[in-house]
């Protein structure tokens, strides 16, 4: 396992995840549903939702294996696919500027990813402030939909 904490300025309530040479476009899939979910999917690239649009704390773990389960110890759980044709992978915020922008070498592949949150109850009045995290577990996997399999409740 590799683990990485990652300050990100989540610009728009989100960060994504992108292949490298991947040119999805995320602006349709944030629909309704994706928006509830925390997560939207387009071809090489997953954006993950955030509670604030300011600077968010970001653990990327890259496992072996799916990670035990651990899901009721955070406020919303979701999963998706991110496909890695050519690598390496990118992380950023949606405004970042891209060559910048944090790099992880993987392989290439289907991955599973799982975004799991904390302190999202834990928000300043006006949003700006709060102690929420993010934790995003990539893996090797079948490719899936997207499925919340822990909603938060606002």
């Amino acid at each position: 396992m590799q683990s990485h904490k990652l300050e990100l300025f989540a610009d728009y309530f989100q960060f994504y995840l992108q292949d490298e040479t991947a040119e999805g476009d995320l602006s349709d899939a944030w629909d309704d549903p994706a928006v509830e979910r925390m997560l939207a999917v387009a071809p090489g690239v997953v954006g993950l939702g955030t509670a604030r649009n300011m600077d968010v704390s970001v653990t990327l773990e890259l496992l072996d294996s799916e990670p035990a389960n651990g899901i009721d110890e955070f406020d919303h759980v979701v999963e998706g696919t991110l496909a890695i044709e050519t690598g390496p992978l990118v992380v950023a915020g949606c405004t970042d500027y891209f060559p910048d922008a944090a790099r992880f070498d993987l392989e290439p592949g289907a991955y599973r990813v799982r975004l799991s949150c904390s302190g999202l109850n834990t928000l300043s009045e006006d949003g700006l402030e709060g102690e929420d995290r993010y934790l995003v577990q990539l893996w090797l996997a079948p490719a899936i939909e997207p499925e919340v399999l822990r909603q938060h409740l606002s």
